[in-house]
């Protein structure tokens, strides 16, 4: 059942975005390899760097986060 209520949702959210991309005139393929390219990117980036690049990107957010409180 998690299966078929997943492959729904799916379903739903790419009719959503194409939708979206045609009324801001976009070609909608173009839209889905954009979207395609940036779910991979965060994951290909990550496996990329260093465990001292990745603590230094993670510090660098803190202290941007704790600067706007």
């Amino acid at each position: 059942m998690n299966q078929i209520a997943k492959s729904i949702v799916d379903e739903a959210t790419l009719e959503e975005i194409q939708k979206k991309a045609i009324a801001e005139g976009k070609n909608p393929a173009a839209v889905m390899l954009g979207r395609l390219g940036g779910l991979k990117g965060g994951k290909a980036r990550a496996k990329k760097l260093t465990a001292q690049e990745r603590s230094a990107i993670a510090k660098q957010a803190a202290q941007t986060r704790w600067q706007k409180q």
